[in-house]
C-alpha cells in the first residue's frame, strides 16, 4: 500500500524514490520493459499516477544496472530556477526516447534539479529531457539554458515559441557570404531522401536567418548568425544552400574538419524573476586559428 505522497508521484518517480540508486531514465527503461507492474499489471506508461491502494512491484537485477556515467559541464549562471551552460562538442541535449547509458545535459542536470519541481507533469511529458528549454546538436557548442522546475520549463519556452529569445551564434563557412550582411529566408523541411537531415523546400516551416560576415579569409570567413525562427538544423540547412556549408558539417556538404565550427554565442532571455539577462560563451580558440592558418 502506498502512502499518500504517492498521490503526487509518476510511477517513474515512484521507481526512483524506492531505489534511489536509479536514474529515472532508467526507472523508464524498466516500466517500457515490463519490469515494473502495478497491481499485477505491466504499466507501460510512466506518467501513470500512482495511487495510495496500489501495489506497485518492481523487478530489476541491481548487478545489470547500466550506470550513466556523470559529466562535469561549465556553468555560467545558476539561480534556483534555472542554470546557464557552455555546452562541448560531443555531448547531446537529451536522449531521444530510448533509455541511452550515456551522459546527456540532461542526466547531468537531473543531479541538480529537485524532484518536487517535477512532481505534476503532463502524461506526455517526455522522461528523457526533463529540464531541457532548448536544445543544441550534438557537434554545436555554446550557450544553453536549462529549467529547474516545470513552471519554469513553460515560462522560459513561451518566450523562444514568441520569439523573444536573441540568439547569437558564431560559424566558420567556406568563402565569403555573397553580401557581409543578408538575410536568408527559406522555408525548411525534412529531406525524404535523408530523413535524418532537412532541406530547403516550399513545403516546409518559415525559417529566417540574420547573416553578419565578421572576418574573412583566402578560403574561410567567420560569421555571426542570428535565428529568428528555431527550425532543427536551420543554419546548418541556410548556409549550405546559399553556397556557404559550415566547416566541418559533413551532413550538408562542409569540408571536412576536427569538430563542426558552430558556436552559440550568446543568449538573451528575460528569467522568472522578471530580468532580461544576456549571457556569454566565449568563442572557442580554434575558430581564430583556422584563418590565421589559411
Amino acid at each position: 500500500m502506498m502512502d499518500d505522497k504517492s498521490k503526487r508521484l509518476r510511477l517513474d518517480q515512484f521507481v526512483v524514490e524506492q531505489h534511489p540508486n536509479l536514474s529515472r531514465s532508467y526507472a523508464h527503461h524498466l516500466i517500457m520493459s515490463g519490469l515494473v507492474t502495478v497491481n499485477d499489471k505491466c504499466i507501460l506508461k510512466a506518467g501513470y499516477k500512482v495511487k495510495p491502494t496500489d501495489s506497485v512491484e518492481i523487478s530489476y537485477n541491481p548487478e545489470q544496472v547500466i550506470d550513466i556515467p556523470s559529466i562535469e559541464l561549465d556553468i555560467i549562471y545558476e539561480d534556483d530556477d534555472c542554470v546557464v551552460i557552455d555546452k562541448p562538442i560531443g555531448v547531446l541535449s537529451h536522449s531521444k526516447g530510448v533509455f541511452n547509458p550515456e551522459a546527456t545535459v540532461a542526466s547531468w542536470l537531473s543531479h541538480r534539479i529537485k524532484s518536487d519541481g517535477f512532481s505534476v507533469l503532463p502524461d506526455n511529458e517526455d522522461n528523457d529531457r526533463l529540464g531541457i528549454v532548448h536544445r543544441l546538436d550534438r557537434a554545436t557548442s555554446g550557450i544553453m539554458i536549462c529549467a529547474k522546475n516545470h513552471q519554469t520549463v513553460e515560462y522560459l519556452q513561451k518566450q523562444f515559441a514568441k520569439r523573444k529569445v536573441q540568439k547569437t551564434y558564431i560559424a566558420i563557412i567556406s568563402g565569403a557570404l555573397k553580401d557581409e550582411t543578408m538575410v536568408i529566408d527559406m522555408p525548411i523541411e525534412r529531406n525524404p531522401k535523408k530523413p535524418h537531415s532537412f532541406r530547403v523546400g516550399s513545403n516546409g516551416k518559415s525559417a529566417i536567418t540574420e547573416c553578419q560576415q565578421i572576418k574573412s579569409g583566402s578560403k574561410y570567413s567567420i560569421v555571426e548568425l542570428k535565428p529568428l525562427t528555431g527550425r532543427t538544423h536551420q543554419l546548418r540547412v541556410h548556409l549550405t544552400t546559399v553556397g556557404n556549408p559550415i566547416l566541418g558539417d559533413d551532413l550538408y556538404g562542409g569540408d571536412e574538419a576536427d569538430r563542426l565550427y558552430l558556436h552559440s554565442y550568446s543568449l538573451e532571455i528575460t528569467l522568472p524573476d522578471g530580468k532580461s539577462k544576456t549571457f556569454i560563451a566565449k568563442k572557442p580558440t580554434s575558430f581564430d586559428k583556422i584563418l590565421l592558418n589559411e
